[in-house]
């Protein structure tokens, strides 16, 4: 007998993040999807690990093949969708990280050597489920086939004693109106340092030029239509993780930010950019987002900047650029003629930067699964360039080391068949003695070397912000 999705719905409205600094911000093992503070559709999913927990980390030595392997397992069989509700995909199932290096390995291409994990996966079978459209906290868990002689003989099961103790531990809290921020939160913040930090840019603005230059004569030869070449910035500050995320997410609100914290490394993401969504059915979709502008204070100049990215033919020409590559990917495992593009080049704002984003759909062939469409898509070509085995040895030639868990991607892949995982873009990696921020762009031949320094310290400058630093070190 398969196990189980079993839910149950809990009176009233409570802050996810107000949850999340009571259960699981001390805990060495937790995931918080984060639909952001004043969210109003979509879910925030939070899971916390326990001592006897199931996960996968891999390291440099491990085979890709038998990462996915592992994986799998606990997918293979499904799982009897028991819940309450049934209107989303469950994310009972995986929740972590897969490394852009992970990517090129998997593919056989050269990888530089990382100092964090390229894949860390905490198998989540109890989760806090938030319905922002729906102002609803649910539990969610997983139960296994011997749950149903542990309940005859009169005990409850593993998942039940877990549902009890936390809905408990939630009702303490206070309570929230749905789609407003807890307010209480902001006076708890602790002041910002009053010293920036030191911030060191792997290349600096010299050196990135001449990298573009680099990136535009192989363009010219014929061996790649466009690159993402990217930049590294080491912060030398001590941080918090906690108390930088709940700075990130004010300053910088969006529908897939994150907070992971898996195998001693933290990841901080404010993404705004979905790298693959699966739903229970087998359609997939992916929003690759290439094309940037900077956001105004004044209405009328921010209108003129929409308006000057969605005239670019260069940033037009890049977007276009990554939906074939992404159609072709997609294509790989999905049914036949069952590729499409319902919306291109469309321009989305969000609180520092006008983005371009487009949006491709498949449908996936039977027996395929969302790991299938994982693999056969990531890392995703957004973050590579295009052809994209080309592209990735350019830039591995280029830029001088790795970029670790920036560029590769993020989120759930869940026991239902469903998945949700975004890119590992606008992001701080906390681990061990080191704080990062990766930073980019896509270089075509129409490219401005200043435009494109630019656009790196523009990306860049919220995150440093949050840690106290600024942007002008390039």
């Amino acid at each position: 007998m398969p196990p189980r999705i079993r839910s149950l719905t809990l009176p009233g409205w409570r802050d996810p993040e107000r949850v999340f600094l009571a259960l699981g911000a001390a805990a060495e093992r937790v995931a918080w999807l984060d639909a952001g503070p004043d969210a109003t559709e979509g879910r925030s999913i939070l899971a916390i690990g326990a001592g006897d927990d199931r996960t996968v980390t891999a390291n440099r030595d491990d085979a890709p093949d038998d990462v996915y392997a592992s994986l799998r397992e606990p997918l293979a069989d499904g799982a009897v969708d028991a819940r309450e509700h049934r209107d989303a995909p469950s994310p009972v199932g995986w929740i972590g990280w897969f490394a852009y290096e992970f990517g090129a390995r998997t593919l056989g291409l050269p990888a530089a050597p990382t100092t964090t994990p390229e894949a860390a996966f905490l198998f989540a079978e109890r989760v806090v489920v938030f319905d922002h459209a729906l102002g609803r906290v649910r539990l969610e868990w997983l139960e296994g086939a011997d749950a149903a002689g542990e309940r005859a003989a009169g005990d409850a099961t593993p998942g039940e004693t877990w549902a009890r103790e936390t809905a408990e531990a939630i009702a303490h809290l206070p309570a929230t109106a749905p789609g407003t921020h807890d307010a209480v939160l902001e006076d708890e913040l602790p002041p910002e340092a009053s010293v920036p930090p030191a911030v060191r840019w792997r290349h600096d603005a010299a050196e990135y030029e001449r990298m573009i230059a680099d990136c535009r004569e192989a363009i010219a030869r014929g061996d790649a239509y466009q690159l993402c070449l990217t930049n590294r910035v080491d912060v030398d500050v001590e941080v918090d993780p906690v108390q930088a995320y709940r700075r990130l997410r004010r300053s910088s609100p969006t529908h897939h930010g994150a907070f992971l914290r898996l195998a001693g490394v933290a990841l901080l993401s404010a993404s705004p950019e979905q790298f693959l969504e699966v739903g229970t059915d087998g359609t997939v979709s992916t929003r690759p987002m290439k094309g940037t502008r900077p956001r105004s204070a004044d209405p009328e100049r921010d209108e003129a900047l929409r308006a000057e990215l969605l005239a670019s033919e260069k940033e037009r020409a890049e977007n276009l650029m990554i939906v074939d590559l992404m159609r072709n990917d997609l294509a790989r495992v999905a049914e036949v003629g069952g590729v499409a593009v319902p919306s291109l080049l469309a321009v989305e704002e969000y609180p520092h930067v006008h983005q371009l984003v487009s949006t491709v759909t498949a449908r996936l062939r039977h027996p395929l699964t969302a790991l299938d469409a994982v693999r056969a898509a990531f890392p995703a070509g957004s973050m590579t360039g295009a052809p994209k085995e080309s592209a990735m040895r350019i830039l591995h030639a280029l830029e001088g080391g790795p970029r670790g868990v920036y560029s590769g991607a993020f989120g759930r892949i869940g026991v239902d068949g469903s998945a949700d995982l975004a890119m590992v873009i606008r992001t701080i990696v906390v681990a061990p003695g080191a704080v990062s921020i990766g930073t980019g762009g896509g270089i075509t031949t129409l490219s401005h070397p200043a435009e494109e320094v630019e656009e790196t310290r523009l990306k860049a400058r919220a995150l440093l912000a949050v840690l106290g630093g600024r942007a002008d070190g390039l």
